[in-house]
């Protein structure tokens, strides 16, 4: 799973804008969260891939119409070539009238003249932020507390109408769609049944290796019949059925995969990255199956009261040579150059040894210079050692 995320080894070449779009087509999509602790989690799960690489590279691929938005597994940047897919998508769940379709459905017919306002300011002015409408009546508040020229522009955006031009200081410029795909046409969308086919093949290849728990998560898919389904897509041979020792039960792998699989089972297949992951990581996000898997408990505490923190406000994964070995509370303080680690925490049973520090240290580096604060502070630990050792060794 490490080595089909592309988390097993750093990158034999200093990354470029290639590689960025590259990696996001690898894990099919790239989930996007506006919390900057640190940078923002799709610059950072590039980053944990790709090490040193400029993330205006990310914002170019998706001005450029590389990319899209869209939600997936949560909202995402999108591989443009994918958006057929998320276009049936998007009309299955406008026809089953899902939240928060069904939800956009109300909005709409209850302020038509607020959605005309918006779509002529469009077709007139071209691409807009939200920010750029003035609504007097409006008082700011909550993160769903939107002005209504915003909820008709997200609506757009859930229905298709709209599409995401590019970001601007990270806020969203809307565009209408005829402007982003002056091509497109509803009539080359893929069926229901091939969207479904499709999205199970990709998360099964995209995981690596995937026990039907798993396969649902990835693209927020409905749980209901997919087993059954991974059993049809194997008898198709599709997929590859697979025991694995130590687990109840048949995995899944993509006859892509096949490789990885030969390699892991002659124990030749070797994790020699140290990284930190966002906690929106796809290798992490489903917290289950970061438990079975690694035995490895998680939550982000974001949304946690700070008195009843365990760990911290948006503590990063340790991934160390393919095991996740701890956690760490950072803060990139950029006016003052400062990358604050509040607080360290090793799992428990995890061997301190020159290997774990040097590696981590290094990590630790490269992460506060790529984020233009390179004076490094490590405020506690535990145990206490690691952060003396580390400090040694920065």
């Amino acid at each position: 799973m490490i080595a089909a995320q592309g988390l097993d080894r750093s990158p034999d070449q200093p990354a470029v804008k290639a590689d960025v779009l590259t990696a996001i087509q690898r894990m099919c999509l790239l989930q996007i969260d506006t919390i900057h602790v640190v940078a923002r989690s799709p610059y950072l799960v590039l980053w944990s891939r790709l090490g040193d690489y400029q993330p205006k590279w990310l914002d170019e691929l998706l001005a450029e119409g590389a990319l899209f938005e869209y939600w997936a597994h949560a909202m995402c940047f999108i591989p443009i070539e994918d958006y057929p897919l998320y276009r049936r998508r998007m009309l299955d769940e406008i026809q089953s009238k899902v939240w928060p379709y069904k939800w956009a459905v109300k909005w709409s017919q209850e302020h038509v003249d607020v959605m005309e306002r918006v779509r002529s300011h469009l077709q007139e002015n071209g691409a807009v932020r939200s920010a750029e409408f003035e609504n007097k009546k409006h008082v700011p508040g909550g993160w769903w507390n939107w002005k209504e020229e915003k909820d008709a522009l997200e609506i757009m955006l859930l229905t298709g109408e709209v599409m995401i031009a590019r970001r601007q200081n990270f806020q969203r410029v809307y565009d209408l769609r005829e402007r982003i795909l002056p091509d497109w046409e509803d009539a080359t969308v893929p069926s229901s049944e091939e969207l479904h086919r499709t999205l199970l093949l990709r998360s099964v290849n995209a995981l690596g290796i995937a026990f039907p728990a798993w396969v649902p998560d990835y693209f927020r898919l409905k749980k209901t019949g997919v087993p059954k389904r991974l059993e049809m897509l194997a008898q198709e041979g599709l997929l590859l059925k697979i025991e694995v020792e130590g687990f109840d039960g048949h995995a899944y792998v993509h006859p892509e995969r096949v490789g990885l699989i030969e390699k892991a089972a002659a124990g030749k297949l070797d994790s020699t990255l140290t990284t930190l992951l966002s906690p929106f990581d796809p290798l992490v996000w489903d917290r289950d199956r970061a438990s079975a898997l690694f035995g490895f408990e998680y939550k982000i505490e974001c949304y946690t009261p700070a008195a009843k923190r365990r760990y911290g406000y948006f503590t990063l994964p340790i991934l160390h040579r393919g095991r996740l070995v701890g956690r760490l509370d950072p803060k990139a303080h950029r006016k003052q150059g400062l990358f604050e680690i509040k607080a360290l925490h090793l799992e428990p049973g995890v061997q301190v040894n020159d290997k774990l520090v040097n590696d981590l240290a290094d990590a630790l580096r490269h992460l506060a210079a790529w984020h233009g604060t390179p004076e490094l502070v490590i405020r506690q630990s535990n145990p206490p050692e690691v952060g003396a050792l580390l400090k040694a060794a920065i």
